[in-house]
């Protein structure tokens, strides 16, 4: 006998919800697309027709509060997912939402409240994605003590997104849509809190813009008034203080570089997001020698997304959510914060 379809509402339908999110959904047994709200009643129905979703509504509160909807779908951008989220769990549905958690830390705290008011109702964040299929083989490798003592992290995430003055303006540059989120700090950090189980503490934020005003897509011209390039200094409190340096950056004009160093005083680990490789070495000043060969520890391989899966277990048979819960969204928001409130130009 088949279970009864789990009836989902989408809000917010751009770029991750139509490539990841619906898909995902679409390849589960007894799913039904009941509703979706776009920013616009077009592109609703764009979506709609070519995922068979019953209806479009013109207001998302529509969705949320639809009695024919089990779980919300929220794709929207970070200025609107505290407001959604609360909004569907007081409903009493199931929430995925996407990352990042929210515009702001208080923002965030207020979503984790609201799942204490809704006992039984999954709430789930869109995880990270980056290193999904190499997580286990990384974490495996940092429990087993092969780095040693702990005494640097440094995280690299280089690219020419923005090195073009006439690039037009993304919601990842105006703070009224993303908040305290810059480029792509949260979702790495994410990654070290899996990886080390460890919170850092800010030191020190700088933030960079070359280009004061950028295109819109009407025409027009907006203020950018979020980092094109950062770079954070910190460390870890529990890791013996060892120290974190990340860098991101829309900038760069050198050959992008996506990489995630772990240094110890036994060994070294590097994630090579270009490859899709992790390796290994000895630690350098415990080998003896100054440029140790690297040894492959795990490829990518697969795609590892599960999300849309995980989701539905754990709505359907009470899994714990891993990937990722609200109190991990809510360490990451508040390290974003942290940066954000020390950043110098």
């Amino acid at each position: 006998m088949s279970a009864a379809p789990l009836r989902l509402g989408f809000v917010g339908a751009g770029g991750n919800t139509t490539t990841r999110h619906l898909p995902g959904f679409f390849a589960l047994p007894d799913i039904a697309f009941r509703a979706v709200a776009n920013r616009s009643i077009a592109s609703a129905e764009r979506v709609a027709t070519a995922w068979n979703i019953a209806r479009v509504e013109a207001d998302w509160r529509a969705v949320v509060e639809a009695q024919d909807i089990d779980a919300v779908c929220i794709g929207t951008w970070p200025n609107l997912h505290a407001e959604v989220t609360c909004a569907a769990l007081a409903a009493g549905k199931h929430v995925l939402c996407e990352a990042r958690m929210a515009a702001s830390l208080p923002e965030a705290n207020a979503m984790l409240a609201a799942t204490h008011s809704a006992p039984g109702r999954v709430a789930q964040l869109v995880p990270a994605p980056h290193t999904l299929g190499v997580d286990a083989a990384v974490m495996s490798w940092v429990a087993a003590g092969h780095a040693g003592d702990l005494r640097s992290v440094e995280v690299w995430d280089l690219n020419a997104a923005y090195a073009d003055p006439a690039t037009p303006i993304t919601w990842r540059l105006e703070r009224r849509f993303s908040g305290v989120n810059i480029l792509t700090l949260g979702i790495f950090y994410e990654v070290l809190l899996r990886w080390l189980a460890a919170d850092a503490v800010v030191t020190a934020a700088h933030g960079t813009i070359t280009t004061p005003h950028r295109p819109t897509s009407d025409g027009g011209m907006a203020e950018v008034n979020l980092p094109e390039a950062l770079l954070v200094d910190g460390l870890f409190p529990t890791c013996g203080g060892a120290t974190l340096r990340m860098m991101h950056s829309g900038l760069s004009a050198a050959a992008p570089r996506t990489e995630i160093l772990l240094r110890g005083t036994r060994g070294e680990l590097r994630w090579d997001g270009r490859r899709g490789v992790v390796e290994t070495r000895p630690a350098a000043f415990a080998s003896g020698a100054t440029d140790a060969p690297w040894t492959t520890l795990a490829t990518v391989g697969a795609d590892a997304w599960r999300v849309e899966a995980d989701f539905a277990a754990s709505v359907r048979d009470g899994s714990p959510v891993s990937r990722t819960d609200f109190a991990t969204g809510l360490r990451y928001m508040m390290f974003t914060d942290a940066v954000s409130r020390l950043i110098t130009w």
